[in-house]
């Protein structure tokens, strides 16, 4: 069984991290697996990137060359929207020329694969849902808006007032695509955006199933909290309460604003805040506590010896299609406070191995956060948390579904 992996990038963002440990964890099992990338960043060489030059020139130049479409929307709002409306990358030639049994699809916007070359790709198509681009009309996070279920339009985040907008004209390039392609199995990363592509006009007669990103337990694992303070020359005397997140800051989906709203409401004493993904801003906030902003970072070890030397772990997003911090900081034995809803529900149980907060209350996420540095079985939710892992997303219980999924796509 031959396994093609598709996605953007293999190091950068949460689909990149996911795809790439799911394919690494294929291999473990004995599968041939390989991944193709437009933005190759390691020296794995079963990672197929760019080949020359001009198509390195041409990856580096899909995200604008995609967002030309959206000049003409002066009042759109600040995020992620892909028209996939153009490609040169010659993806879907080369997808071919591999032949793989199943080609599993991930994220492939950033003009990676023109939405309408999708008919040509020979393979069976497995396609996992990281956002919801999928089947909506451009959105990658669509927050309250439901027009996916219907034919989108007049786009909200496009600031557009006209029916027939650029989304309704993607939604309905999408429709005659996915029309044409017969094969084709949508896998959710949660029961969440399972259920949002389910009730979409776009995927409602696709066959659905919910496989969460996995995670090696035997990297990520409890580390030394004294140890951990010292790698990063954080304070031993305090409480330590951890946020980040890709452009933590300056995204308006990962929460900061609402997290910021809390912290001032915070009545706890021995508490400093530390935040990774983002340098220190030119204009910081002052929460009464100290801030350590840590800056960027990927890589493994910086993450697991980071969480483990926090005492918990805040995920305030509006939206998460899965939440991978959640399960990276759990698997290391650290309690997650998060809003209850979207696809954190999967993963954090509520005053059991963190705390579920009322969405979008400012005033309950502070509650969280106390409850837990006060919880006198604090000991307890750290076990918890990582049991939780154990049992639901370890990298070996997870790949053998997805093995036994790709079998049933081939034996069907």
């Amino acid at each position: 069984m031959k396994i093609l992996t598709v996605n953007i990038s293999d190091g950068q963002g949460g689909a990149a991290r996911a795809s790439y440990r799911l394919h690494k964890a294929l291999l473990k099992e004995g599968i041939d697996s390989q991944m193709l990338v437009q933005h190759k960043s390691n020296d794995d060489y079963t990672i197929l990137g760019p080949r020359t030059n001009i198509e390195k020139g041409i990856a580096s130049m899909g995200y604008v060359l995609d967002a030309l479409p959206l000049r003409l929307y002066k009042n759109k709002m600040k995020t992620t929207f892909s028209s996939s409306w153009f490609s040169f990358s010659g993806v879907v030639d080369r997808i071919n020329r591999i032949n793989p049994d199943i080609v599993h699809l991930h994220w492939i916007c950033g003009s990676m694969i023109k939405i309408e070359n999708l008919t040509k790709i020979n393979a069976p198509i497995v396609w996992t849902l990281h956002d919801n681009w999928l089947f909506t009309g451009g959105c990658h996070i669509m927050w309250e808006c439901e027009k996916y279920k219907a034919d989108c339009g007049a786009c909200v985040k496009l600031g557009s007032q006209k029916e027939y907008d650029l989304s309704r004209k993607i939604f309905n390039r999408k429709k005659r695509t996915f029309s044409k392609i017969e094969n084709m199995t949508i896998v959710g990363v949660s029961q969440w955006i399972t259920d949002c592509s389910k009730s979409s006009t776009l995927l409602q007669e696709r066959k659905h199933i919910t496989l969460p990103n996995l995670i090696d337990t035997s990297i990520y694992k409890p580390f030394s909290k004294n140890h951990a303070r010292e790698l990063w020359n954080l304070p031993k005397d305090k409480k330590l309460v951890l946020f980040g997140a890709n452009s933590a800051i300056s995204d308006r989906n990962k929460g900061f604003k609402e997290l910021s709203e809390a912290l001032y409401k915070f009545k706890y004493e021995d508490v400093e805040l530390v935040v990774f993904g983002s340098s220190t801003p030119k204009e910081s906030q002052s929460f009464g506590f100290k801030t350590h902003y840590l800056g960027y970072f990927h890589d493994d070890v910086s993450l697991i010896t980071l969480y483990s030397s926090v005492d918990v772990v805040v995920i305030p997003s509006l939206q998460e299609s899965f939440g991978q911090i959640a399960s990276e900081s759990m698997a290391c034995g650290i309690p997650v406070v998060a809003f209850g809803h979207t696809g954190l529900l999967d993963i954090v149980e509520h005053k059991s191995n963190g705390y579920l907060a009322k969405p979008f209350d400012s005033s309950d996420l502070a509650n969280g956060i106390e409850w837990i540095l006060n919880y006198e079985n604090y000991d307890e939710l750290c076990k918890n948390a990582r049991e939780k892992i154990l049992k639901e997303f370890e990298s070996e219980v997870v790949v053998k579904r997805y093995i036994k999924l790709y079998k049933g796509i081939l034996n069907a």
